[in-house]
């Protein structure tokens, strides 16, 4: 399938928060460096993202982090490197700042997660048209299937949550430059508990629009998740 390239009259810029420890995985080992089909994570996920028409692409690593530049990734001339921060938000923050050289205020920068390893162009594709046809900021999402319930102390069940109007946001999402850079500086300030850029574009009052997603854009948080990912990943494969 190929992007739709006329649509897009501003450049487009990927960023990769990829510093953090990813406790809930392992104490010890990085996600986003575990192998799938003879791959990290996060080549599988630079690589997705470079089926778009990047300008280019910025990974923000520990500074302790060794490998990241060692690795084939997509397009080596678009790979920016910058050092993260103690949590997501942080890393993204100094990615916007060391894009300042580099984009201009109205061009696109989508974040995406580096353990995302399974998006599809399609959605890219969609994220990326819509933003741009609302003139606005964007995610994707999908919507909340299970029930929900709201627990309590000792694991107890105080009530069922409706799920109705609820969505499960994913990556990437996407918004201009100089519109995220902005929101994120304001809600740093203010103290704001920043989980996602779209939690800081709220923020700072700026439209959102929701992408209808799909569910095989997992972001591989448990050890068990590689399994899965695999699964989809060898699925993606031979459906193409």
């Amino acid at each position: 399938m190929k992007m739709k390239t006329a649509q897009i009259c501003t450049k487009l810029w990927a960023i990769i928060p990829a510093a953090g420890s990813g406790r809930r995985f392992s104490q010890t080992e990085l996600k986003q460096y575990q192998n799938i089909l003879d791959q990290t994570v996060l080549e599988h996920s630079v690589a997705r993202l470079n089926q778009l028409p990047l300008a280019g692409y910025v990974l923000a690593i520990s500074p302790e982090d060794q490998l990241a530049q060692k690795l084939p990734l997509a397009f080596p001339d678009k790979a920016h490197f910058c050092s993260g921060g103690a949590e997501r938000v942080d890393s993204v923050f100094n990615a916007l700042k060391y894009l300042e050289a580099f984009a201009a205020d109205d061009d696109y920068v989508l974040v995406h997660d580096a353990a995302r390893p399974c998006i599809l162009l399609k959605s890219l594709q969609d994220l990326v048209e819509k933003a741009q046809q609302h003139n606005s900021s964007a995610i994707l999402a999908t919507p909340v299937r299970d029930t929900l319930k709201r627990v309590v102390d000792q694991n107890q069940i105080e009530t069922t949550v409706s799920r109705e109007a609820l969505w499960q946001a994913q990556t990437p999402q996407i918004a201009k430059f100089s519109v995220l850079k902005a929101a994120i500086e304001h809600a740093l300030a203010a103290g704001i508990n920043i989980t996602d850029e779209a939690s800081a574009l709220e923020f700072s009052q700026q439209p959102v629009i929701v992408v209808h997603g799909r569910s095989d854009n997992i972001k591989i948080t448990y050890p068990e998740d590689l399994q899965l990912a695999e699964l989809i990943l060898t699925a993606q494969q031979l459906a193409n």
